[in-house]
């Protein structure tokens, strides 16, 4: 049975994969190399901003149910930088490699939203208007990252 509880639990599971994509694009800043990257750091830094908004807009919804906003990471999304991390070691920090790694967390993020969604009909109908919004842009977010890692060829 759904209640505000469940609600609450729903969005800090995406407030946390949120939390992840923050970190990924983070570490992706920190991989980039050299100004011919320049477009790569100000788009990441557009989705960081971009998730922190979500969040923003997430958080209020976690309390009016009578729970505290996360502030993690899901462990998941530590393994994926802690991969990462250690891909860049043997591979480098090139474009593709940054973007495939990009898309992997977008990949991440685009199924928490469906699955948020899966599970609207029992949610309120406001929180249901906000995910499905961000997973919009979410989505449009993921195909951009995917459509700059098809160009780096």
């Amino acid at each position: 049975m759904y209640n505000e509880n469940t609600t609450a639990e729903i969005i800090n599971d995406l407030i946390e994969i949120n939390n992840d994509r923050i970190e990924g694009y983070t570490t992706a800043l920190e991989d980039l190399k050299g100004q011919e990257d320049i477009d790569l750091r100000s788009l990441f830094e557009d989705y960081i901003q971009q998730t922190r908004q979500f969040n923003s807009e997430l958080a209020p919804l976690v309390v009016i149910n009578g729970e505290e906003p996360t502030t993690g990471t899901r462990n998941s999304g530590k393994l994926h930088r802690l991969w990462l991390d250690v891909k860049a070691t043997f591979s480098g920090h090139d474009r593709k490699s940054i973007l495939e790694e990009c898309e992997r967390g977008e990949d991440a993020s685009k199924k928490a939203y469906e699955e948020a969604l899966k599970d609207s009909p029992h949610l309120p109908l406001n929180v249901v208007e906000i995910i499905g919004s961000q997973a919009e842009k979410q989505k449009a977010a993921h195909d951009r990252i995917r459509d700059l890692r098809d160009a780096a060829g």
